[in-house]
């Protein structure tokens, strides 16, 4: 190869990574831009109208009012258990209203602190909060110094009723109960998950048939769902939880594949907390 060519082609070369690194920042710059404007968009007035009703009655601490626009059940933090209904609602308000979460909502500005993201619903500042489109409440991603206290009592009266082989854990998920089989799964910490199972008509507070550490979780969609997946050997345990899905969807499913094969498919129900 001449001195020529060696140039050229070393200039080529520049040429082409000046390119690349052009499309690398062009990609940045629209996946930038594309997370702006899917993180939040200014409300619709009618939409600001019902956020500022809540934001007084909040001030007011009208705690009736606010039972009216719950959408119910209302989910606490596990094992907390969720809210069925207006009634529990009006009693646990101060449970999760503290100085804290008010002083966040009073303060805020419909116009500038709420924000419309899409079909997930209207949110307070980065997701405190979340409004449906229609003025429903439907989630508080807020914790009291209360709920925190209870959640840590619930969880170590759940350790204590629990076979000492499992009763260690960082947080407690889900319970599922399919036809055959009453299932567990705990988050161990450091994104390791822990499945249990026993024949359906045995306590918890017995020695598991089956204990299965190292799960891993994924997240289905953008609607919420998501699936645990525990491997022992030949053998792959799929649990799915379902929040979006058809009327007629079960809360959750157990699957089961041998070498890659289903061998078993049951629906389950989340047990209440």
């Amino acid at each position: 190869m001449t001195k020529a060519q060696v140039e050229f082609s070393d200039y080529y070369n520049k040429t082409l990574c000046k390119i690349e690194i052009m499309k690398k920042l062009i990609y940045i710059t629209l996946v930038i831009f594309s997370v702006t404007n899917v993180s939040g968009q200014e409300l619709k007035k009618e939409h600001q109208k019902f956020i500022q009703t809540f934001i007084d009655n909040v001030k007011d601490d009208k705690k009736e009012e606010i039972a009216k626009i719950i959408s119910y059940p209302l989910n606490r933090e596990n094992p907390i258990p969720s809210i069925k209904n207006k009634a529990e609602f009006i009693k646990r308000y101060s449970e999760i209203f503290d100085a804290a979460l008010k002083k966040e909502i009073i303060s805020s500005k419909p116009a500038k602190d709420w924000s419309e993201v899409g079909w997930r619903g209207i949110m307070l500042n980065n997701g405190t909060i979340w409004f449906d489109t229609d003025g429903k409440l439907k989630t508080i991603n807020y914790q009291s110094g209360y709920e925190r206290e209870l959640k840590d009592r619930l969880i170590s009266g759940q350790k204590k009723n629990l076979h000492s082989s499992i009763a260690s854990f960082k947080k407690p998920l889900y319970v599922l109960e399919t036809s055959k089989f009453r299932i567990r799964i705990d988050d161990l910490g450091n994104e390791n998950y822990r499945y249990a199972s026993w024949a359906i008509k045995k306590p918890m507070s017995e020695k598991p048939d089956l204990i299965i550490s190292n799960g891993k979780w994924s997240a289905e969609g953008s609607g919420g769902n998501s699936k645990f997946d525990f491997k022992k050997g030949a053998y792959l345990y799929e649990c799915y939880i379902m929040v979006l899905g058809p009327s007629n969807s079960p809360p959750a499913t157990l699957t089961i594949y041998q070498n890659e094969k289903e061998i078993l498919s049951q629906n389950a129900k989340i047990v209440p907390r």
